[in-house]
């Protein structure tokens, strides 16, 4: 019951985090949003198993030349892993050059890679825009802050607090959103 509690107490006081960082925190938390979704279907869709398919492997260890050929294309045409399909352009364009037959399996690689660094160009943009973003929330708590000033001089410091809050939580919450984004983009 008291972990229940606690995670409730978090909660609103996050919520209250946002409501006090202003109308930048709602970017923010998108960035924040979509950044876990790229990592968590990253992390998913890069598992060693569906990248590199251990059927394929024991094929290729037991592969013993065009007597297997045309089994083995049907073994990689039939498996979705990035791995299978540089394998079957290989097996595919068996007869060529080699140099055409590593032409055709680079390109082949080229869109493999491409694939699977599929939504890391949206988490490096995430990474480099969420600072920004917790800048502009700083900025906007800092015009709060000296608007409170204007209409009633120094005299209230409530007001100042409120626009120095602004203006560290959205910073800190824009490097929050940045710094694993980053990092999980490397």
């Amino acid at each position: 019951m008291a972990l229940i509690q606690s995670k409730v107490r978090f909660m609103i006081e996050a919520l209250g985090l946002l409501r006090q960082g202003g109308i930048v925190m709602i970017p923010i938390a998108l960035c924040s949003l979509l950044a876990v979704t790229i990592v968590v279907e990253r992390a998913l869709a890069l598992q060693r198993r569906r990248v590199i398919a251990a059927p394929i492997l024991a094929m290729l260890e037991k592969y013993r030349g065009e007597a297997e050929a045309e089994r083995a294309l049907a073994l990689c045409q039939r498996n979705g892993s990035a791995f299978a399909r540089i394998i079957e352009e290989v097996l595919r364009h068996r007869g060529m050059a080699h140099a055409e037959r590593l032409e055709s399996m680079r390109a082949v690689g080229r869109t493999q890679v491409g694939r699977l660094e599929r939504g890391l160009t949206v988490l490096e943009i995430i990474a480099a825009i969420s600072p920004l973003l917790g800048l502009m929330g700083t900025v906007l708590g800092m015009v709060t802050i000296f608007e409170a000033i204007t209409a009633s001089g120094l005299g209230n410091p409530r007001v100042l607090a409120e626009g120095i809050g602004k203006a560290l939580i959205t910073t800190i919450a824009g490097l929050a959103v940045a710094i694993p984004a980053l990092a999980f983009h490397g």
